[in-house]
């Protein structure tokens, strides 16, 4: 048993993380507001309640965490940069690696990027977490820095991460809309295989202290290239959106 710092815990993919791991691990749950958030999933975790772009809300935060799931941001296509981006996406992730390099028992940060990274790229292409970053709006290009942030404390402080560009996550089947398109589903992430990927993430040593993959479920066409994480992780994602809307 791990345990486990999941920042904003209260998030839909934090949700249903929790939901995932909290009988095999020991979890300590963050985010701003707890109010809404499942009392079930309140039972044998901490709840840390605050504003995490303040640094001085990190203080003992990572001080028994083994892995940190970086899921905090605001995920908003049309966030504007000076409102809504700067502190969620930019100081919170600086506050994390600032802190991490002081956390005596922290092995590995998983971090939430995003498809908005790279999904400038003309319908149809496959685009690779090795192909130059193209992000499509600012919330992309907040994901963008935070891979390179990562990076950074990867290679020159030794902070090990693995970060997962996001495709179009769906909690549960019943949001697949029938009406979608060839792009649509190819950009299908499952609940399941997210699940799954992140347990992967959890388990598997690595190579080098940095690696970037692409997280999709196992679409007839994925948007984003999946080998990475197939072959570097162990990654054996269950579903289709091609075959769960009968396009096969």
């Amino acid at each position: 048993m791990s345990k486990i710092l999941i920042t904003g815990a209260t998030g839909t993919i934090g949700t249903n993380l929790t939901r995932h791991l909290k009988d095999e691990h020991e979890l300590v749950l963050a985010d701003i507001d707890f109010s809404s958030f499942p009392e079930e999933l309140k039972k044998g975790v901490e709840i840390i309640q605050g504003d995490l772009t303040e640094l001085e809300a990190w203080e003992g935060l990572l001080d028994d965490a083994e892995y940190v799931i970086q899921l905090a941001a605001n995920p908003d296509p049309d966030a504007d940069f000076y409102d809504d981006l700067v502190g969620l996406n930019y100081v919170l992730p600086q506050n994390l690696y600032k802190k991490a390099l002081n956390a005596p028992k922290l092995k590995r940060i998983i971090f939430a990027s995003s498809i908005h990274a790279s999904d400038a790229y003309p319908d149809g292409v496959q685009v690779k977490t090795t192909d130059q970053v193209r992000p499509d709006d600012l919330y992309g290009v907040s994901k963008a820095y935070l891979e390179a942030l990562a990076s950074y404390y990867a290679f020159n402080k030794n902070i090990e991460s693995i970060g997962i560009r996001i495709g179009d996550y769906k909690p549960d089947e019943s949001e697949l809309d029938p009406e979608s398109d060839f792009n649509d589903m190819a950009m299908y992430f499952s609940a399941r295989d997210m699940n799954h990927l992140i347990d992967c993430c959890l388990a598997t040593p690595l190579e080098e202290p940095f690696l970037l993959v692409n997280g999709l479920s196992n679409n007839t066409f994925p948007r984003l290239d999946i080998h990475s994480a197939r072959v570097k992780l162990g990654y054996q994602p269950q579903d289709n959106a091609f075959e769960k809307l009968n396009w096969l």
